[in-house]
């Protein structure tokens, strides 16, 4: 009797096009997975289905994750407390981050950068990545913002918020 991958809903450990690339190797590990599910879903709330969706076209269509490789990562994110399920239908399974994963997040944001970079390059068709301090920098103002605003905000607060973002546009036009 076959033993049966603990990893996979079927009891079966998949390969071929949704594990691997091109090259055959393995495109992530399982904590570069795991940091790219995260950066994917502390910007939009996701399932399972439409993370594997989302990865394969990041990847120009070269990759497209199995479902025995997302659903352990995320389970395995949602046990360490780094996602939460909301249950919007039943079967149906939306994961959004945490604080501690928005933490765990910011403690590995350059290799996040990094996985976002790698993964968004390939559907640039053909034009050159976005290079990845500058992936950096935006995933830290948008991080920064979100924070921020989850609290109430006093009227200094707001107008402080909004004359660093005019400046910072103000800058990035001038460069």
């Amino acid at each position: 009797m076959r033993s049966k991958h603990p990893h996979a809903p079927d009891g079966h450990h998949h390969h071929g096009k949704h594990d691997r690339g091109k090259e055959g190797k393995r495109l992530f590990d399982y904590g570069e997975l795991r940091l790219l599910l995260l950066a994917m879903i502390v910007e939009k709330p996701s399932h399972g289905y439409d993370l594997m969706k989302a990865i394969e076209e990041r990847m120009g269509g070269s990759y497209s994750p199995s479902p025995g490789v997302i659903y352990p990562t995320l389970s395995w994110l949602e046990d360490m407390g780094y996602a939460a399920i909301d249950t919007e239908q039943p079967g149906r399974k939306r994961y959004r981050i945490t604080a501690e994963g928005e933490a765990f997040l910011v403690a590995n944001r350059s290799a996040a950068d990094e996985l976002l970079t790698r993964t968004s390059s390939t559907r640039s068709g053909g034009a050159d990545p976005v290079p990845a301090s500058v992936i950096r920098a935006m995933e830290n103002l948008k991080l920064a913002l979100r924070l921020r605003l989850r609290g109430p905000l006093d009227e200094p607060s707001t107008e402080a918020i909004a004359t660093a973002l005019d400046a910072a546009a103000q800058a990035i036009e001038r460069s």
